[in-house]
């Protein structure tokens, strides 16, 4: 536990052979920016560090007194619903499913099991499963490679989508750490790209979706970049959304007689609350419950629904 206490110091300054570290070093890279861990870590590694850090700072070795600034505690993978460890004897090696399947197949499956502060259950099922997916976004994107034009400027629906699939995976990683959901986003722009894999927009949908893979899966992701025509796809910036593209021209109005929904409606982005109620009465399912029935209120959540609220003798 001694040195497992302070080893992160001496990453800092690791040739120096004259003391454990020099704190300018030390004090540039320090506090780590986030510490992910079970909870054993927190209880016992997070706690041990912290008094060294606190130690060392006492002795003027350190700038600072908390070694990690924040901390995101994840959940345990499972076998059978049970935690897998040596003590269990239910420990699942990797190295058999990369050798089958691929390193990016193994690693994307891990992270798409579930969110990654709850359990989660493997299951050699999930990587073959996995594995198909990654096959098919090689099929689709070399696809894309041989027959999609090189054009530039396209915007339509699938480069709408491209863009809104870039917002939610950087949020979901940045800030939410739900590595699932994000590469479940790229799964969705795929299958968009599938239905038009020589089209226009194709190509940058293409390269969307190679790029926000890439951390889970370098290995495809680098190749399938190469054969789009780019390179070094490691050293890219990462792609940020084009938030007047995020804008949808309609949504999705639900409509409520006495609270209950009665049906769900595609309405303009820009209609006003008079026009939102005379699209949720024009609805063949709301009229069946509004004529004939005295409206006593109507109520009007932008952008959201419009609840019409009938007088006792209405329908509920």
């Amino acid at each position: 536990f001694v040195d497992s206490s302070w080893y992160f110091l001496r990453y800092c300054d690791p040739d120096n052979d004259q003391a454990p570290f020099d704190r300018p070093f030390v004090d540039y890279w320090n506090p780590v920016d986030l510490y992910i861990g079970g909870v054993d870590h927190a209880t016992m590694h997070m706690i041990y560090a912290r008094f060294f850090v606190k130690a060392l700072n006492d002795m003027n070795m350190l700038g600072f007194r908390e070694p990690f600034a924040s901390f995101f505690s994840n959940g345990w993978v499972t076998v059978g619903n049970t935690k897998i460890s040596k003590r269990a004897g239910n420990a699942v090696g990797p190295d058999a499913y990369v050798e089958e399947y691929g390193a990016d197949s193994v690693r994307l499956y891990i992270l798409f099991i579930g969110p990654a502060d709850q359990d989660m259950e493997w299951t050699g099922e999930g990587v073959e499963a996995m594995s198909r997916f990654v096959r098919r976004l090689w099929r689709i994107v070399g696809d894309v490679a041989d027959n999609a034009p090189q054009t530039d400027g396209q915007v339509g629906s699938l480069t709408r989508k491209a863009h809104a699939t870039i917002a939610k995976v950087t949020d979901d990683v940045g800030r939410r750490y739900a590595f699932n959901t994000a590469i479940s986003a790229v799964m969705e722009l795929v299958n968009e790209l599938s239905r038009d894999s020589q089209g226009t927009e194709a190509r940058f949908a293409a390269e969307t979706a190679v790029s926000l893979l890439q951390p889970y899966a370098p290995h495809v992701t680098e190749e399938l970049w190469q054969r789009l025509g780019r390179e070094r796809l490691w050293a890219e910036p990462w792609p940020v959304a084009d938030t007047s593209l995020l804008e949808r021209a309609t949504f999705e109005l639900v409509v409520q007689v006495n609270g209950k929904v009665r049906d769900r409606v595609e309405v303009p982005a820009d209609a006003s609350e008079d026009e939102l109620v005379a699209a949720a009465r024009e609805s063949d399912r709301v009229r069946s419950f509004i004529d004939g029935a005295e409206v006593r209120q109507t109520i009007v959540v932008p952008q959201k629904l419009v609840n019409i609220v009938l007088g006792s003798s209405g329908t509920n």
